[in-house]
């Protein structure tokens, strides 16, 4: 039997509560984890994660108050050891870079099976990185893929509210010609022809969201 001394502790951020039973439930069940909190957003996480120094963090992306980049970011700049995996509904491109950026030493899917999520906690507390094959495969693409800049993401954004070229230029205090270089820049960097289309292209990426 696995002394509680060295069992790997398991912190979980995720802001709906029948995951994070879930998850206790089928983390609990492994004779070597054993769940030591539970965070439902990302301050929480943070402060969670100062209390009780988990070997392992599962956290979700998108959560209230502090998002799961932020707090991973936060984390890591405070311990240098974290080890964090992102457990995450999005697997955009974009989602996926932020989150292996921000300090994440692995990164799944919620519909990944039982045995892999504890196969990924038990690879992470070892010190070593768990990315599967269809998530790497993405982060290539996005590294090849042309990185839009601050500005572009801001129009982008306003872009995806419905906002006209005349609504964006009021709203960022820029002319209308300065909107529509940046909305052909953008067209461009995404590939795609239109407005829409490069809306629902950023949403599946995860490089904007609704």
């Amino acid at each position: 039997m696995t002394s509680q001394s060295t069992m790997i502790r398991v912190l979980i951020a995720d802001d709906h509560s029948i995951v994070r039973q879930g998850l206790t439930t089928i983390i609990n069940r492994d004779p070597e984890m054993t769940v030591i909190a539970q965070a439902e957003d990302g301050q929480q996480a943070i402060d969670c994660f100062r209390e009780h120094q988990p070997d392992v963090t599962l956290m979700d992306l998108r959560m209230p108050q502090v998002s799961g980049v932020e707090a991973i970011s936060a984390i890591c700049a405070e311990f240098k050891p974290a080890r964090i995996i992102v457990l995450t509904t999005y697997d955009g491109d974009e989602d996926i870079y932020r989150g292996l950026h921000a300090g994440a030493q692995g990164y799944l899917l919620k519909d990944t099976k039982s045995n892999e999520l504890l196969n990924a906690i038990r690879t992470v507390a070892c010190g070593q990185k768990y990315i599967p094959p269809d998530v790497g495969a993405k982060l290539v693409q996005r590294l090849n893929n042309p990185e839009l800049r601050e500005r572009e993401l801001e129009v982008l954004g306003l872009m995806a509210r419905g906002m006209s070229n005349s609504d964006i230029a009021t709203a960022l205090s820029i002319s209308e010609n300065t909107v529509k270089t940046h909305v052909n820049r953008i067209l461009s960097k995404l590939g795609v022809s239109d407005r829409t289309q490069a809306v629902i292209v950023a949403i599946k990426r995860g490089i904007v969201s609704l």
